[in-house]
Formats: structure tokens, C-alpha cells, sequence
């Protein structure tokens, strides 16, 4: 891809060094990329009751596309209806049903000239049976420090190898529509993040104990896929570290990063937290009250004549992220990328262009994921090329991560009403 020459220096140093760029095209396990940049899977709130995307979404990808971005992971669409998350608006793959409907947005983004992954997840514990009408399950019976609503019901035998099934369904079906590849969530507290932490999975049977035998239900749903799909692309998400007790540290995630290019995966995107840290996961420099107040599930259960006063004290329990508030899993990222051959991808407070180009340039990554900034400018890495702009737009104030739990994926910074 030519370069569009850049109007300040700093982009000429980048440039110019002659080691791979974040502008230059790229492949990962077979898909071709334009670019280094990768917009990471988020959570749109875009689907119809079915699970099926709306119109909306093919618009927000269609217009990511056009802005330059080299892949798009969609967000998280559930392997089964247990697995739903309690947002409105998740993505499913659970049916053949769907097929279709995926299709028409998988041409429409192509047509861009875009790749297009889906992120496949099942939120085991990290949802409410109030919202989906199913018991939560988990790999152990603990109960979720954030979704507290009920102790979750610990997997049989017989409940693992649905859920391996399907997973491998799920990515069948993905291929069918004409995904470009599928993205395992294995991050962030999900079921298959809670079977390898070792804070969530607690049994004593060969799904838990050893770390071999904590991401057997990873390496299960990967030769599940590989045997009958060959070599469509599967890349995984994961945790190099959290902050939960027993939890995952980056010795481990170093381990399964491996583990993962043993049993076939195509990259791995190294993300931290759990959504049991509350702010820790999105990080930033304050507590993004007025969304919480407006859209928190937890927070509408306060009386209202009461949520004044809780708004006060909301800082004092819940206080704002830890810093660095850019590019904090840069480390685990570059310990993991020493270790495995297969591509790494860096996401976590990835702002500004010098984040992206030297994440690349000093060999920390091989791809930059974002997900904060797309949301806000849809067409940031164009601009990034054209020498336009260094740094996104967006402030870190979080409302669009409490938001999507009553609506669609949007910016929110300072349009959000107080409902106390």
C-alpha cells in the first residue's frame, strides 16, 4: 500500500526506519490485512431478539471499513442461549437460522475491503437468569462478584461437551455466512476465560487442576474446529494477567499462548481483566457516574430518592482505574510475542499513533487492536494515514461501556442524562 505523506515529523520518523509499519498489509493465518490495525470485538447492542444483525450494524461496519481499518472483529455472539450475555442486542450463532443474514453483512463489509471475523463467546456466569431465563453455569459453583444474583450452577460432564459442541458449531456456521475466520473469547471472565483461571475453576476432575487440564476445554473446541473445518482461521482472545486472587498472571498466559499455536490458532490478542474488577477492565481517569446512574443494572435497584446520595459515595467504592490508562498490556504482549510464533495482537488503551507504531515497530506486536477509538471516529485510521490526526478523540470517560447495557454501541461524552 503506498504511503500518504505525513504533515508532521513524527510521523516521518515513524516512516521512515524501514522496520515493519503499522501501514504496511500483512496476513494473519491466511486472511490478508491492509494494515496493522484491527478494530477488537465490542459489544454493539445491534441485533434483532433472534440474535440475527440488524441494519445498524452492517452500517457501523460498512462505515469502519471505509475508514481504513485492515480487520474487523465483530462483537460477541453467543454459542448458546445459556450463554447470552443480559445487554440487549447480543449477536447469536446458535442457529442455522441464521446464516443469511450474517451473509448479506459479510458481503457488504467485503465489498469495503475488510475481513471479517466473529468473535464466538459463551458468558458462563457473567450474565443474569433474570434476563435470559436460564440458569448461569460455570465451570465451578462461585458466585460472580459482579453478576451476585445467584450462585451458578456448576457444568457436568455432559454440559462441557455441549458447549465444545457448540463452539465448533458456531464456527461451522460462521464459515457459511463467509467469515473470514472466528475469534474464541477467552478473556475477561467469560466461561472458557473462567475454566483457565485458576480463581474460577475450581474442580478436581481432567477439566480442572493442572493448567493442561484447565484449557482442555480450549483445546477441545479447537480440534472440534480444525477437524471439520481444516484450516479456516481461528484466533483467540486472552488474558495475560487479572486482578482477581488465584487469577491469571502472565507466567500462565505465557503458557497458554503457547498451548494455543500447539493446537492450531492463528494469533492471539492479549487483552487483561475481569468484569469482576469493575473499572480496572476499561480503564480511565474517572468513575463514569452519570451513565451508571442512567443504565446500571445494579445501580437502578437504589431507590430513586436515594441515588443523590449515591452518586457521592459511588467514587469512594467504586474509584477510578488504576493508571497507565495507555497501552497497558504492552508488556504482556511483548513477553507472549517472545514465546510464539504466531501472530500477537495488542489491545488496551491504544490511542494515538505513537501507541500504534512503536507497539509494532519495537517488535512488542505484530497487530494494534482498538476499540474506544473506533467507536468515537469510525474513520481514525485514515486519518492516522493521511497525517491528519496522532491521537484519537476520545476522552477514556467510559459512558459507551456502561451504556450498551440499555443501548445500542455509540459515543456518549457528555450527552448522558443524570436519572436521579
Amino acid at each position: 500500500m503506498e504511503q500518504v505523506a505525513p504533515k508532521n515529523n513524527f510521523h516521518v520518523s515513524i516512516i521512515m526506519t524501514g522496520s515493519p509499519g503499522v501501514f504496511e498489509p500483512a496476513n494473519i493465518g491466511g486472511i490478508s490485512v491492509r494494515n496493522r490495525f484491527i478494530r477488537s470485538a465490542t459489544h454493539e447492542g445491534m441485533a434483532d431478539t433472534a440474535g440475527a444483525p440488524l441494519e445498524s450494524l452492517e452500517k457501523l461496519y460498512v462505515r469502519l471499513a471505509r475508514g481504513g481499518v485492515g480487520a474487523i472483529v465483530t462483537g460477541y455472539a453467543g454459542v448458546l442461549p445459556q450463554g447470552r450475555c443480559c445487554f440487549p442486542g447480543m449477536l447469536m450463532m446458535h442457529d442455522d437460522a441464521l446464516v443469511p443474514a450474517y451473509r448479506r453483512l459479510v458481503e457488504a463489509v467485503h465489498r469495503e475491503g475488510s475481513p471479517l471475523i466473529m468473535q464466538l463467546a459463551h458468558c458462563g456466569s457473567q450474565t443474569r437468569s433474570a434476563v435470559t431465563g436460564m440458569r448461569t453455569v460455570a465451570p465451578s459453583p462461585i458466585r460472580d462478584r459482579y453478576y451476585s444474583e445467584e450462585v451458578p450452577q456448576e457444568l457436568t460432564e455432559a454440559g462441557i461437551r455441549e458447549i465444545i459442541d457448540a463452539f465448533v458449531d458456531a464456527a461451522e456456521r460462521a464459515q457459511a455466512a463467509g467469515f473470514d475466520g472466528v475469534q474464541l473469547h477467552l478473556a475477561h471472565g467469560y466461561l472458557l476465560s473462567q475454566f483457565l483461571s485458576g480463581h474460577s475453576n475450581r474442580r478436581r476432575d481432567h477439566w480442572g487442576g493442572s493448567l493442561e487440564n484447565r484449557f482442555r476445554i480450549v483445546s477441545e473446541i479447537m480440534d472440534g474446529i480444525r477437524r471439520r473445518l481444516g484450516k479456516y482461521p481461528v484466533l483467540a482472545k486472552i488474558n495475560g494477567y487479572d486482578g482477581m486472587s488465584g487469577g491469571m498472571r502472565q507466567e500462565e498466559a505465557v503458557k497458554i499462548a503457547m498451548m494455543l499455536e500447539a493446537s492450531g490458532c492463528s494469533a492471539v490478542e492479549i487483552s487483561s481483566g475481569t468484569i469482576a474488577e469493575g473499572l480496572a477492565i476499561m480503564r480511565g481517569p474517572r468513575v463514569p457516574i452519570d451513565a451508571l446512574l442512567v443504565a446500571n443494572f445494579k445501580v437502578a435497584a437504589v431507590p430513586r430518592f436515594l441515588r443523590s446520595g449515591f452518586a457521592r459515595i459511588l467514587p469512594l467504592v467504586s474509584p477510578s482505574s488504576p493508571k497507565p490508562y495507555h497501552s497497558y498490556n504492552l508488556d504482556a504482549a511483548s513477553v507472549i510475542r517472545k514465546a510464539v510464533s504466531i501472530p500477537v495482537v495488542l489491545v488496551g488503551g491504544i490511542h494515538t499513533f505513537m501507541d500504534a507504531s512503536r507497539a509494532i515497530e519495537d517488535g512488542a506486536a505484530d497487530f494494534v487492536s482498538m476499540s474506544r477509538p473506533f467507536i468515537i471516529e469510525p474513520s481514525i485510521v485514515k486519518r492516522y494515514e493521511e497525517g491528519r490526526q496522532d491521537a484519537s478523540k476520545c476522552s477514556m470517560c467510559n459512558d459507551c461501556a456502561i451504556m450498551i447495557e440499555k443501548e445500542p454501541l455509540r459515543c456518549w461524552n457528555g450527552r448522558v442524562r443524570q436519572g436521579v
